[in-house]
């Protein structure tokens, strides 16, 4: 099945330079459909109130972090089969452990580019 180039992306990072990067990179790779959020408490909002079909989250944002923000999702019944990737500066081996067992889809280290944001997210969504 083809990915679909619309999906609604929310892009979740405290630093709006991090936001714009990542917008332009999903633009890149064709998704338009795309809305942002400065930490992890707003971003949980927006996915109560609006439909999201995958998320990419900084890990450290305060008040509410990247891992805190991907608890929340996989709890709810309704956001829980949402994919999430998780990004950032950290490739600590207990990071990505953790990530992994609060049920993250994938993982990415900072600095990456378009080549590997689209590996990561084929790697969840299939080849696009």
């Amino acid at each position: 099945m083809a990915v679909d180039k619309n999906m609604h992306i929310l892009v979740v990072d405290d630093y709006n330079t991090m936001l714009r990067i990542l917008k332009n990179l999903l633009k890149q790779l064709g998704f338009n459909n795309v809305d942002q959020a400065m930490d992890g408490a707003e971003a949980l909002s927006l996915l109560n109130s609006q439909k999201f079909d995958f998320v990419i989250s900084d890990w450290n944002m305060e008040p509410m972090t990247g891992i805190e923000l991907l608890k929340e999702v996989r709890a709810s019944e309704k956001l829980k089969h949402i994919p999430f990737i998780m990004i950032t500066a950290e490739s600590k081996t207990e990071n990505v452990v953790a990530a992994k067992q609060a049920g993250v889809s994938n993982y990415i280290v900072k600095p990456f580019n378009a080549e590997t944001l689209k590996g990561k997210m084929a790697s969840v969504l299939g080849p696009f």
